[in-house]
């Protein structure tokens, strides 16, 4: 029973959260092997774009399966078979796939002969690009005991890295260039490694090489980038002296379209190189914690692999850095020419407006004083036919008995009429007045 009174099975009935699983294999999902020396390694990384990693997945079951295997499923990332002799191990990535082949070398053989038999033969389909291809040699100290130039004959001493590393019972050495048969070289000599160190070892060196090659991808990415930043940088400049000297709306409206296009070639740029450069530093900064998890030593005066590699990797890196600080700080300018043209256009299309109601102000008075016109016009009018027409029925009196003289109605009735018609004009005036106010 737990403090609660439950049974501690209860938990079994509790909801589980569908990631719940997946999150717990990962810590284990690429555990380090048990590896006992002497042992040599194949190891190949391909670029893998999605459509490529889900055909390669159906090639490793189909594999498998033909020798009798089970395979990775739809799910797993990480696959391991006894095969040829050996194992293989298979492992996908974001954006890559490695395949790892070890097995015991022939007996009595020096570091880097010929496996007798691996996978990677006819049959083998790559799932895409290859990027990484490196050979490990895992061999006892004892293998060197009557060669003069020791570990380092096997590689072109002035390219040489080498190391000592977890403390001192492993020497680690390599010149980093590909041989004839297009892989890297890796030697680590065993002074003491017990198998499970020996396996961390290992996979850790492999992982070197592998991150290390894909951290360099940003770099021609840099390159490419470059020569764009700038020509944007330098249609800024040219943009920026024309704002300076420019007048008029149609000018700065152009000056500001010409500022809109450079600002969408600069995100096209941004939004090109973002992934890249960052998985550059992600793969550098994974190539720094696994130098760092070896704990390397000089040895005998030749150069570290940390030493080597920052040498090399560190300066593409700060092109990286320095790359994406061009490109921020020239959205910063690309904005503030931007805002400022903004502004300008704005001013004069206040101006501009207010020019156009200035002129329809002027219009709406003359346009009154014209109404007022035809009121004037239109009051006169009507009075001279209405007082007409008072005329007209002055003069058909007498056919009603009645006598009047229609000259002096007439006269009688103009002010009266005038002044009546008037009132009226005024009041449907006032009337459609009030209509526009509402």
């Amino acid at each position: 029973m737990t403090a609660n009174g439950n049974t501690g099975a209860g938990h079994v009935a509790w909801p589980t959260h569908p990631l719940r699983s997946r999150i717990l294999g990962e810590v284990h999902a690429r555990p380090f092997r048990l590896v006992q020396t002497p042992r040599v390694f194949l190891h190949y990384a391909f670029e893998t774009p999605p459509a490529a990693a889900a055909a390669d997945r159906a090639f490793l079951n189909a594999f498998c399966q033909r020798h009798g295997l089970d395979g990775p499923g739809p799910e797993r990332k990480v696959h391991q078979i006894e095969v040829n002799g050996g194992t293989l191990r298979w492992e996908q990535f974001t954006e890559f796939t490695s395949y790892t082949f070890d097995v015991a070398p022939r007996p009595g053989a020096e570091p880097f002969q010929p496996v007798a038999d691996d996978p990677f033969g006819a049959g083998f389909v790559p799932p895409g690009e290859l990027m990484v291809a490196t050979r490990l040699d895992l061999v006892p100290e004892a293998a060197f005991a009557g060669d003069a130039r020791g570990p380092i004959g096997s590689f072109e001493e002035v390219w040489v890295s080498a190391s000592q590393v977890v403390d001192g019972t492993a020497l680690i050495v390599t010149d980093f260039r590909v041989d004839r048969d297009g892989r890297t070289r890796i030697l680590v000599v065993d002074r003491g490694l017990h198998a499970r160190q020996a396996g961390a070892l290992v996979q850790r060196l492999l992982e070197i090489e592998t991150y290390r090659t894909f951290a360099m991808l940003g770099l021609p990415e840099a390159q490419t980038q470059g020569p764009v930043i700038g020509q944007i940088e330098r249609s800024l400049v040219e943009i920026s002296r024309e704002i300076r000297q420019t007048t008029g709306l149609e000018k700065n409206r152009k000056l500001l379209g010409d500022l809109t296009a450079l600002t969408a070639d600069l995100e096209a740029s941004a939004a090109a190189s973002a992934y890249r450069f960052g998985a550059s530093r992600a793969y550098d900064e994974i190539v720094g914690l696994r130098l760092a998890a070896v704990r390397e030593e000089p040895w005998e005066g030749y150069s570290t692999w940390g030493a080597f590699l920052a040498r090399r990797t560190a300066p593409a890196m700060r092109t990286l850095q320095a790359l994406q600080d061009r490109q921020h700080d020239l959205s910063q300018k690309l904005g503030r020419a931007a805002n400022l043209l903004r502004t300008r256009v704005d001013v004069e299309l206040e101006q501009q407006n207010r020019d156009v109601l200035e002129s329809m102000n002027r219009r709406a008075r003359l346009q009154l004083r014209l109404q007022q016109t035809v009121e004037g016009l239109s009051v006169a009018a009507v009075s001279y036919y209405v007082v007409g027409l008072i005329g007209y029925l002055a003069k058909g009196g007498h056919a009603f008995g009645v006598e009047i003289d229609p000259g002096v109605l007439t006269a009688i009735a103009v002010l009266p009429v005038v002044l009546a018609v008037f009132l009226v004009v005024r009041s449907i005036r006032r009337h459609h007045a009030g209509e526009d106010h509402g």
